[in-house]
C-alpha cells in the first residue's frame, strides 16, 4: 500500500495548531512547533490561504483559521466570483454556437442561473439570471449532479416535464455515469419540447466542479441528422468549461 503524503501531513498539522490559536501563529512560530524550515511553512499556509482555510490579521505577520473553514460542507465559491470569471467566455460561446449559453449552480437541489448569454440575434429573449432550473432534466444540472460524490444536491423528487424527462433514479444514476465517462452531458426535449442542450462542468480548485456552462437550442440545430449531439458544440463548450474552470484555479 501507497505511504502517506507528507504534504498532506504537515498542512493538517498547520491546520491543528491554528485552531488551537484563536490569536493567531506567525510563520516562525509554526516553523519552531513543526521543526521545518520557514519556506516550507510559508509554501503550506499560501496553498491553504488561497483555498480559502486560513487568513492573515490587519499585520499580515499572523495567520489564522477562516470562517470558511468551519463551513466545509457548504459550496466554497461565491456565485458572483463563478459569473464575474465567465462572462467573456460565456459570450465567446454564444457569439460562435449562435445558441443561448448559460451557467449554473446547484444550490438547494435545484440549478440556478448566474449568467445567461442571449442568442445573437433579433428574437425575444428573456434574461434568466436567477431563475431556477430542475437539475435531472437540463444539461447543466445533470453536469453537475455527476460529479456530486457526497449526493446531498440530488433532487429529492424526479418531477415530468415532457414524455421524455428522466423521472426513474436508476435510469438517472445510468445517465450521470455516462456523464462522468464522457466530461459532458445532454438533454433532448427532458425540460422543453423541440430544445436540446449540451452542458460541461466547472471545475476550481482541486478539481472541484462549481458548476457548469452549457447551450440549448432548437434539436435541429444542437442535434446531427441522426439526432446526436453535435460533435463541433461538444468541442465548444468542453473547451469554454476548461476555459473558465482555468480562470478560477489560477486567479484564487
Amino acid at each position: 500500500m501507497p505511504g502517506s503524503v507528507q504534504s498532506i501531513e504537515r498542512a493538517a498539522a498547520v491546520l491543528r495548531l491554528l485552531a488551537a490559536a484563536p490569536n493567531g501563529l506567525g510563520v516562525a512560530d509554526l516553523g519552531n512547533a513543526l521543526g521545518l524550515a520557514k519556506p516550507t511553512v510559508h509554501g503550506i499556509l499560501k496553498t491553504l490561504h488561497q483555498v480559502g482555510f486560513v487568513e492573515q490579521d490587519h499585520s499580515g505577520a499572523h495567520y489564522r483559521l477562516s470562517d470558511a473553514f468551519g463551513r466545509l460542507g457548504e459550496t466554497y465559491l461565491d456565485p458572483n466570483e463563478l459569473r464575474s470569471r465567465a462572462i467573456n467566455w460565456a459570450d465567446s460561446l454564444a457569439s460562435r454556437s449562435g445558441e443561448v449559453v448559460r451557467v449554473g449552480r446547484l444550490v438547494e437541489g435545484k440549478v440556478v442561473v448566474v449568467h445567461h448569454v442571449f442568442r445573437p440575434d433579433d428574437s425575444d429573449q428573456d434574461l434568466d439570471v436567477g431563475t431556477t432550473l430542475p437539475p435531472h432534466a437540463c444539461a447543466l444540472g445533470k453536469a453537475v449532479l455527476a460529479f456530486d460524490a457526497s449526493g446531498a444536491t440530488r433532487p429529492g423528487r424526479l418531477d415530468s416535464y415532457t414524455t421524455r424527462t428522466i423521472v426513474d433514479p436508476a435510469r438517472l444514476a445510468e445517465e450521470l455515469m455516462a456523464v462522468r465517462a464522457k466530461g459532458w452531458a445532454g438533454e433532448f426535449e427532458e425540460h422543453t419540447v423541440e430544445l436540446a442542450g449540451i452542458a460541461a462542468p466547472i471545475r476550481g480548485l482541486g478539481g472541484l466542479v462549481v458548476g457548469a456552462v452549457g447551450l440549448t437550442g432548437r434539436i435541429e440545430r444542437i442535434c446531427d441528422s441522426r439526432l446526436r449531439h453535435r460533435t463541433d458544440l461538444i468541442t465548444m463548450v468542453r473547451a469554454t468549461a476548461e476555459a473558465i474552470g482555468r480562470d478560477l484555479r489560477e486567479e484564487r
